[in-house]
């Protein structure tokens, strides 16, 4: 565990130290959803945006997370750091669980602050049990894509080969998560493949959080499944990182 905290505390001091990556990863989400509060200001009167806002700024902190966490890995081996944590003696799952322990102190702070954008710019109010969700929710979403980040990046080697997994990940996650459309209009096996994606849990419990009738039961196995897909991954991550880069 100590050395975990070592390549966390590295993690964050170098956050810290690139005050433009730092600046980006927060002014980004709060851009992005002032810019859709513009784009639904355009939507007919009695469009049903309160279905898209929360879905949405999930998404948004699903998906900076993930970028993020893919190319700063990818820097770190091209850098040569990641040679000298094994050198140093560093097993895989102590990096790993150290970049992971980092980057989830950043994507917590993406999911409050796009959290309270949204509710501030759309007025929109939940009880206090339901925000708990909503945040509990996307900040397990900002988790698992911290995680699924670290997976995709041990298999490029530079930060050009990241990109081509970006649309692989990003765009089929929007396409059949049920972001835009309810699952059960796609054709059978794409709404098989969208559960594929850790989007399509957390859709799945926004959606019932901020319904009419939630189902209690059916927003706690989407937050077992999105804890266990993050779990998943880590050990995905730790097994595929070369111990000799």
């Amino acid at each position: 565990m100590s050395r975990i905290l070592i390549v966390a505390k590295r993690v964050l001091t170098q956050l810290r130290h690139d005050k433009r990556l730092l600046g980006l990863s927060v002014m980004a989400p709060l851009l992005i959803i002032y810019l859709l509060e513009i784009f639904f200001d355009t939507m007919p009167k009695g469009f049903n945006n309160a279905r898209y806002i929360m879905p949405i700024t999930a998404f948004m902190v699903h998906f900076l997370a993930f970028l993020l966490c893919a190319i700063v890995l990818v820097q770190e081996r091209s850098a040569g750091t990641l040679e000298r944590m094994f050198i140093n003696g560093f097993r895989r799952i102590e990096i790993i669980g150290g970049y992971v322990l980092g980057y989830i102190l950043l994507a917590t702070f993406q999911a409050v602050i796009a959290l309270a954008e949204a509710l501030w710019l759309f007025d929109l109010s939940y009880a206090w049990g339901d925000l708990a969700l909503l945040f509990g929710v996307i900040w397990l979403l900002a988790i698992t894509s911290v995680m699924l980040g670290m997976f995709i990046s041990t298999f490029a080697r530079h930060e050009g080969q990241v990109f081509p997994f970006i649309p692989l990940i990003i765009l089929p996650s929007v396409f059949l998560s049920g972001l835009l459309i309810n699952p059960e209009q796609l054709p059978t096996w794409a709404n098989w493949l969208g559960h594929a994606f850790p989007l399509f849990y957390a859709n799945d419990a926004i959606q019932e959080i901020i319904g009419k009738t939630p189902s209690s039961s059916v927003i706690w196995t989407n937050i077992v499944i999105l804890l266990g897909y993050g779990l998943f991954l880590l050990t995905l991550a730790s097994r595929t990182l070369k111990d000799v880069e």
